[in-house]
Formats: C-alpha cells, structure tokens, sequence
C-alpha cells in the first residue's frame, strides 16, 4: 500500500512528500456508553489509513484517493466544502483546526486504507486522525495536544459529516498503544492503558458485509433517547444514573427510551468488570461479558439485524468465550474472542454456514492491537 501511495503522489505531483498513517479501531466493550459521558475499553488496530502529504505554497487542497480512485481540489474558507463525502472528512479537519487557531495552508496527498469499510472499524476517524496528525506536524509544529487532535476528527463529524458521534473512535485512532487496550473515562477523559495479553487467544472480526441503510439515523435517535431520559432524571448524562432510579420513572417514559437507557446503565458497568477481569486473566468473564453485551445490543438497545444475531448464534455454538456485535449497528462485524485451538474450526464453520443462509460469505480479518497515529 505505501509503495503504491508514493507512486500515485509521483506521477500526480512529482517527487515525495511525508507518509502518515492512522490506525482503525476495535472497541472490546462499551458501545453507546461514549456519548452517554460512560467508559469505552478501545484499542487501534493493525489496520490503517496511510497518506502522503506535502505542502503546494498555494492555498489549494489537492488530494488524490486511490481506493475510490478519484482527486478533488478546494480551498480553505468554509464556502470550499467539496461535494464528495469522503473529501469532506479532510475538509472538516481542515477547517476544525483553522477554527482553533491553528495553521493550515495548501497542500497535495494521496492516500488510501486498509481499514474496511462499512465494518465498523472507522475508516472515517482514521481518515480524520491521519490528516489531523499530518497537519498539526507539517503546519503547527505538533503544537496541537493529542486530545485536541482527537475532539477536532470528532468535530469534522459534527460539523461536516452528520454524525452526532462520541469521542471514542477518534481517541482510540490517536491515542491506540500497541499491545493495550484504554479504557478512557468519557466525561473526565481520563485514560488507562491495559496490557492485552491473551496467550492461548486470538481476536477476530467477522464482517457480514451488510449495511441496513434506514431512512433516519438511527443513531442520532437513540442519543435522543438517552438524552431525554437523563433529563427526566435531572442529572447531565446517564453516567450517573442506576438501573434503581431508572425503574422509578419506567411509567413516566416510553418503553422504548427505557430499554436504551437499560442498556447504557448496565453497559457502564460491564466495562469495569472486563477490566477487572482482564487484569486477573480471566477470559471467561470477559467473553460472558461480550455474549451480554451482544443481547443488550439487540434486544435493548435495537442495533443488531438478523445477519449479526446468527453470526453471534455460530459462534455460541463453537464454543468461541466471547462475541457480540462491535460498532454502531445495523450491519458490519462481530468482534469474536476465540480460543487458539478452535480458531480454525470457528472460522470454517462461520464461513459454510452464513454463505448457505445468505449467498456471500462473511470476510475475516484477524486483528492484532497496534500503534494509533503516527509518522511513518
């Protein structure tokens, strides 16, 4: 992929520039906690964003995607918003940082990824980390803090891309450690890493390759959800509520923005508990956790579709410790914690069985925890 990023950044603009890249992420516990001021337990992938970038001295941004195979060029006043969604992303980083104070000026890029798309494994904030890495280096002499990096790829998505989204996929891509997983505090923002060394282990993700398009975001719906029911409560986020005070209200609120609100409460605490469980080595907890998690997710929370429950069934059935759904929903990846000796047995299984009830077999990406945003 490097090679032919820097051959593409040749044959467009002559000579090289800098290569910069930015890590996905897999989240092995807490899903709809971030904006909801709870604990996320994150880790960056050894799947990547990769870009070559080199100031032009114009005030023009050219860039060059190679998987899409398409270039786009604007300025950097708010009017230039390119049309193309993807192009939008770099924009908004752009534009966030200009926001702040910081410098950006003209420049030229090629990149492209290893991250899959539509998985749930954030392309979009390893798109936004990599080009927020790049340009606090090239332009701001790295004077922009991680934190900020991480809350301006959060910022595009607000402000530019129509995604209300927390702060975990951009922290996880910037601040990813390799052989840790964080667990990051939400509302205070503090961090942890946590070795991961599961000897005897491996981490999979098995991609259903579906993606339920709904007509509203489903997603912005469920934080509304939650929102409401935290100020039911009077409290600020349901970080602070319990499953007691929920229960004390249940007639004075729809069923639904219950049962969001159920999950959140008992997600928070999960996390604790696989850290817990984590630091005694004890992999049993952790998958238990993962199965209950998945249930929440469907059930509660309603992010799941039939292709990921089945998923989620085959592995039950293999005897894998822990699955559920990762990710927003609606379609993508189960992230899967599988002993090493029934590994292949899982994964043939996995592979026959959805193929014979949907017609495409899942994709397979075994993923190692890895370093976040960095120059290469």
């Amino acid at each position: 992929m490097e090679k032919t990023i820097k051959q593409e950044f040749e044959k467009r603009f002559g000579g090289e520039g800098t290569m910069y890249a930015s890590a996905g992420r897999i989240n092995l516990i807490g899903e709809h906690t971030d904006y909801n001021g709870g604990f996320v337990f994150p880790g960056a992938i050894d799947k990547v964003i990769m870009a070559d970038i080199r100031p032009n001295g114009t005030d023009k941004v050219r860039v060059f995607s190679v998987d899409i195979n398409e270039n786009v060029e604007f300025g950097l006043e708010e009017k230039d918003a390119p049309a193309q969604q993807w192009a939008r992303y770099i924009f908004g980083v752009c534009r966030e940082i200009i926001k702040r104070g910081g410098n950006v000026k003209g420049f030229d890029a090629v990149f492209a990824g290893n991250v899959p798309l539509g998985a749930g494994l954030s392309s979009s904030a390893a798109l936004e980390s990599c080009f927020a890495f790049a340009l606090n280096d090239l332009f701001n002499g790295n004077s922009i803090d991680k934190f900020e990096l991480a809350k301006i790829g959060q910022s595009t998505e607000h402000n530019y891309c129509g995604v209300n989204c927390g702060i975990m996929y951009q922290f996880a891509s910037v601040f990813g450690k390799k052989g840790h997983l964080m667990r990051l505090d939400c509302r205070s923002m503090e961090y942890e890493y946590f070795p991961f060394n599961i000897t005897g282990y491996k981490l999979v993700l098995v991609d259903s390759q579906v993606k339920h398009a709904l007509v509203d975001s489903p997603y912005n719906k469920r934080r509304q959800s939650c929102e409401r029911v935290a100020a039911k409560l009077g409290i600020d986020t349901l970080r602070d509520a319990t499953k007691e005070a929920l229960d004390a209200i249940k007639g004075e609120i729809s069923a639904e923005d219950y049962f969001r609100a159920k999950f959140v409460i008992e997600e928070k605490q999960r996390v604790l508990d696989v850290c817990d469980a984590l630091q005694r080595g004890d992999c049993e907890t952790v998958g238990r956790k993962m199965y209950e998690t998945h249930e929440g997710l469907s059930k509660d929370y309603e992010v799941s579709c039939e292709e990921l429950d089945y998923l989620n069934d085959i592995a039950r059935r293999c005897g894998v410790t822990g699955s559920r759904i990762m990710g927003g929903g609606f379609g993508g990846c189960t992230i899967n914690l599988v002993k090493n000796d029934i590994y292949d047995q899982f994964i043939s299984t996995v592979t026959h069985e959805f193929n014979g009830r949907y017609g495409h077999e899942p994709k397979i990406y075994p993923v190692i925890i890895s370093d976040g945003a960095h120059k290469c």
